[in-house]
This record gives C-alpha cells, structure tokens and sequence, in this order.
C-alpha cells in the first residue's frame, strides 16, 4: 500500500535526486515521442508523395492497394504501434514520473529507472495490444473495399457513424471512469501500487488498460479523416493531453463529444 509520505515527505538529499532522475526520465521520455513523431512525419510525407514508407525501409513500406499479405500487416502494425506511442506517451508522463518519484523515496539510493521503464513498458504493451486489433480492423475494411487506399479513409457514411459513436462516448459514466484514473495518478498509485519490477510491470499494464478504455473510440477516429493524416493525428493526440491533464479536461472532452456527434450527423445526412 502508497503511504503519502512516499510521495510528499521533504527530504533533501531525496529531493536532490528526485530532481535529477526527473530530468533524466523527462529528456527520455522527450527524445522517445519526437523520435515517434518524426517517423510518422515522414510516414505521412511519404504518403503524400505517393511513396509510401519506400523513402525509408522497405520493411515498414505501407500495404499498397492490392491483396494484403503478412508483411503488409506487420507494417501496418508497427505504424500503428508507432503512433500509439506518439500521441498517448506524453499523456502517461506525469503518471511515469510520479512513479519514478515514489520509487526513489521509497528506496533512497536504489536507481528506480528499470522501475519506472517496466511501468512505461506495460503501458505501452496494452497500447501495442490496441494497435493489433486495429490493424486487423484495417485489414478487413480493406477487404470490405471501405477503406481508400491512398488516403486510409473510411467512406463518408461510416465515418459519421464512427464520429457519432465516439461523441456520445464522451458523456458516458464509463468514459468518466476511465478518464478519472488517467486524471487522478496518486489515487490509481495509493490503490493499485505493486513492488518490484514486475510489480511495476503490472502497474503499467493496469494503467494502460484504463487509458485505452477511455481513448478507445478517439483513437478510432483516425479511419475518419486518414489514418496518416498528420494534422488529425496531432489534434487528437492534442485533445487526448487535455483530457487527461487539463483542469477543465473533463469539461473539453464532452464539448469536443458535442461537435463531434454534430461533424458526424452532418457525414450521415449529406449521404442520405
């Protein structure tokens, strides 16, 4: 169990380290999402030139529109996983160095990083998990010929469809549950804390599976307006951030469900 003098007792030698470990897991963490970014830059710049991933290896090239095969969704996988770790790892950043921050006065001297990264590490897996369904998700709305090929975009009508869903999604308890341990760490800390780097592990993996119950459907809206279309992927990694860490996030997201019903209903009825 998370005493709260794990995480607030001033102690200054702690706090001298507490201040280079967050500079360090914070230059981390940085260098990781700005790697992330600048490939799915580059995934997008070469989707505009019609190139695909060619420019950069062949083995994450995008599937063309031709029969998928293994390889195809490999890549889609890894493209997937790529931008799930761009636009939700910076939401999970306060969360990590808080972890960091309970290890270190907790243990004193005992380097808390492999701690911390085991954290981040199941985090990520449950999001690499989201990423296969979604590739599998590609992979038959290509099949279903719904999906165009150059853009990866659904069809209009489907699009409102997946806008209209995620919109009410905004206003419901479950949402407001999810949103509330992704918005409130040091109660998800106090009541599922775990020892150890597997402990750790398990932490990360339990605070993963909350986030993508809250992100699920924002994170399925990018078949609405291309899947690397780099803009979209921006704003709504951007409106992840605010939901999670903004005071008024909760306040944001049920507008943003608003207009999003609103963009939605707007898609269906110019297709009916």
């Amino acid at each position: 169990m998370l005493r709260p003098d794990d995480v607030d007792e001033p102690v200054s030698t702690i706090e001298q380290l507490l201040r280079r470990d967050r500079a360090i897991a914070i230059t981390a963490l940085a260098g990781v999402c700005l790697l992330a970014w600048a490939v799915i830059a580059q995934l997008a710049r070469g989707m505009g030139d019609g190139a695909g991933m060619a420019g950069m290896t062949g083995a994450m090239a995008m599937p063309s529109p031709a029969p998928w095969r293994p390889a195809d969704l490999g890549a889609l996988f890894t493209m997937w996983s790529v931008m799930m770790v761009a636009m939700m790892l910076p939401s999970a950043a306060p969360v990590a160095l808080l972890v960091l921050n309970v290890l270190r006065r907790r243990h004193g001297s005992r380097l808390p990083f492999g701690a911390t990264a085991a954290f981040l590490g199941g985090y990520v897996l449950v999001w690499a998990g989201y990423s296969a369904g979604a590739t599998l998700t590609q992979g038959g709305l290509h099949s279903a010929a719904l999906l165009s090929p150059d853009a990866m975009r659904v069809t209009p009508l489907l699009g409102g469809g997946l806008l209209i869903a995620a919109g009410v999604f905004q206003w419901t308890p479950l949402k407001r549950a999810c949103l509330s341990h992704c918005r409130s760490p040091l109660h998800f800390l106090g009541a599922e804390w775990r020892e150890g780097t597997g402990g750790a592990l398990v932490m990360g993996l339990r605070h993963g599976a909350w986030c993508v119950g809250c992100c699920w459907l924002l994170m399925a809206l990018l078949f609405v307006a291309g899947v690397m279309n780099l803009a979209w992927v921006a704003l709504l990694a951007g409106l992840v951030l605010i939901e999670k860490v903004a005071p008024a996030g909760l306040l944001v997201g049920r507008l943003a469900g608003v207009a999003l019903v609103g963009w939605g209903a707007w898609l269906v009825l110019a297709r009916a």
